[in-house]
């Protein structure tokens, strides 16, 4: 199987490329930054280069994308440019050159201020049935894009799914008041909980999306590690998520006080991924059971993947709390 892999020097579009390979697939990777993984170096946003990169090509894996950690240094116009032109560019071309399935990263993201119930109000219970309230550019341009996913499929017939996926970079939060309250590995091990997922595990679900994506058509899913609350937590996660997790974990408060960790007082949304386990046959094996192990092991609690393809950066110089580029 040929494969197109868009964004194929970011964190996944690595990752995509690195797996395809040691698949034995032939892996077509395009990206704006020449990398060991991109084979073509260019813009989604150019037509003709799309066309040409989809020769031959039975499956696209479409990760390429302007970031949140760029609303701050790119203008609205890019962001349109890169997610929603480049994306309509693959689409059709795509189905043009008689693509088998198509799959599109989205993002968590996109559902904005969904995210955020009111305050007194339980933790929100985030699933694909959720309508999406973008809060920026960023979202508007990943909810659009999800759209015309939907319309080529239903125009054309082209095999797409769609997987948004939680937090799995490793770069540290974007807001200050967090990255003062917490050292970086808690933070990430409290989002475990409710909204991160491993990178070998984002990984897994692409690839078995693209085996489903004939038989299924079109489907959004959420790709998030697997949450270990349930709805009738939701109203005690927003007043009180470390009884919660306390009764759900009994071992955690030692660990965390060992480490001077701390929960977070108040969760206030949980990514569920059950669709995606059912339907896609995906099982993650990260989730915050994994790192309590990990730690209480002394071991590293991200996947060999993640280690491997390591921190990326998002701009060429430094921006804000955001690392540069490699």
């Amino acid at each position: 199987m040929k494969i197109l892999v868009t964004g194929s020097a970011g964190h996944l579009g690595e990752a995509l490329v690195r797996s395809l390979r040691d698949e034995g697939s032939e892996v077509v990777g395009l990206d704006l930054l020449d990398s060991p993984f991109t084979s073509v170096v260019g813009s989604i946003a150019d037509r003709e280069l799309v066309r040409r990169c989809l020769d031959g090509v039975d499956a696209v894996l479409h990760a390429a994308t302007l970031h949140k950690p760029h609303v701050g240094s790119h203008s609205r116009r890019q962001f349109v440019d890169a997610n929603i032109t480049g994306t309509l560019n693959l689409l059709e071309e795509a189905v043009a050159a008689e693509v088998e399935s198509f799959v599109f990263t989205s993002t968590t993201s996109a559902f904005g201020r969904a995210l955020a119930p009111p305050p007194g109000a339980p933790a929100a219970w985030i699933t694909e049935d959720v309508v999406p309230v973008p809060r920026n550019i960023y979202g508007v341009t990943k909810a659009a894009a999800e759209d015309l996913c939907r319309l080529v499929h239903q125009d054309h017939g082209l095999p797409c799914l769609i997987l948004r996926t939680s937090r799995f970079f490793p770069e540290e939060d974007d807001r200050d008041e967090v990255r003062t309250a917490y050292a970086d590995d808690n933070l990430k091990a409290n989002e475990y909980l409710y909204r991160r997922v491993d990178l070998e595990d984002v990984v897994s679900a692409h690839r078995l999306a693209l085996d489903r994506a004939a038989a299924i058509g079109f489907r959004k899913y959420i790709i998030s590690a697997t949450t270990p609350f349930t709805r009738a937590d939701l109203s005690q996660l927003r007043a009180d998520a470390p009884a919660v997790v306390r009764r759900l974990f009994p071992d955690y408060e030692a660990e965390y006080e060992r480490r001077g960790w701390t929960m977070f007082p108040s969760i206030e949304r949980v990514y569920v991924n059950s669709l995606a386990r059912e339907e896609l046959g995906w099982a993650p094996r990260y989730d915050f059971r994994h790192v309590l192990d990990s730690l209480a092991a002394g071991a590293d609690p991200r996947s060999p993947l993640s280690v491997a393809v390591g921190a990326k950066g998002y701009h060429p110089t430094s921006f804000g709390p955001y690392t540069t580029r490699r």
